[in-house]
């Protein structure tokens, strides 16, 4: 068993298998995992049911504040929930990927859930978090931040492998979307996607999920991680 203690940030842009490279570290590691992107999703589903419009800064704060939203820290299931209803299959649908930057960019939504994830964070000895701003904004102070990008269209291939997709034409257009929600995270006012100064970037365009896991496991074994490119 590792015996690694503290926190490492996951960062990256949508596509990049940022969930199973963390939940295989925090499961190498002995540590909780948490999956920030999850809460987003879940604080989205919340906002679809209430029939507001995603746009509506303040109507989605309220509808947010009050629903009760749960997520697992367990890396070896997913536990998402709304109000008591299992919505982990739902948050991965296209109905919520179409509306969740735009929910997710709500400063008060951002708050709310940052303050969320900082308790959740707090209860464990070792924590893998992945996210969009883990090491920017949730967790600046912590142990190891990693920032996983990879090519858009390498990214569309694995998310079209993820969902089952093989018509070229649908993966030009999730490639498309890649693209279109990378500039919306990197744009937006509050937390904007983008690696922390002291993060190690690992570009997995050309590794295999395996090499990434080995490469975070050691990096986090080692507590290597200021400045550092791969």
């Amino acid at each position: 068993m590792s015996t690694f203690r503290g926190q490492i940030s996951l960062d990256g842009p949508s596509g990049t298998g940022k969930s199973s490279v963390a939940r295989a570290v925090a499961a190498r590691l002995g540590a909780s995992y948490l999956d920030t992107g999850a809460m987003y999703r879940a604080a989205t589903v919340a906002v679809l049911d209430a029939g507001v419009d995603p746009e509506d800064a303040d109507a989605v704060a309220r509808v947010v504040a009050a629903a009760r939203i749960e997520v697992g820290t367990t890396a070896g299931t997913e536990l998402v929930r709304v109000d008591g209803v299992d919505v982990a299959k739902r948050i991965r649908g296209a109905e919520v990927t179409r509306v969740v930057s735009p929910v997710s960019a709500v400063p008060a939504v951002r708050r709310q859930l940052v303050d969320q994830q900082r308790s959740l964070v707090a209860e464990a000895d070792a924590v893998v978090v992945e996210g969009r701003d883990i090491g920017t904004v949730v967790l600046p102070e912590a142990t190891l931040k990693i920032y996983l990008t990879a090519a858009p269209e390498v990214r569309a291939q694995r998310r079209a492998g993820q969902l089952g997709i093989r018509d070229a034409a649908e993966v030009a257009e999730l490639t498309k979307d890649l693209r279109r929600r990378d500039e919306y995270d990197s744009s937006r006012a509050d937390s904007p996607l983008r690696p922390a100064a002291d993060a190690v970037i690992v570009d997995s365009t050309k590794l295999d999920r395996r090499a990434v896991v080995d490469r975070v496991v050691a990096l986090a074994e080692s507590a290597v991680g200021a400045g550092e490119r791969s």
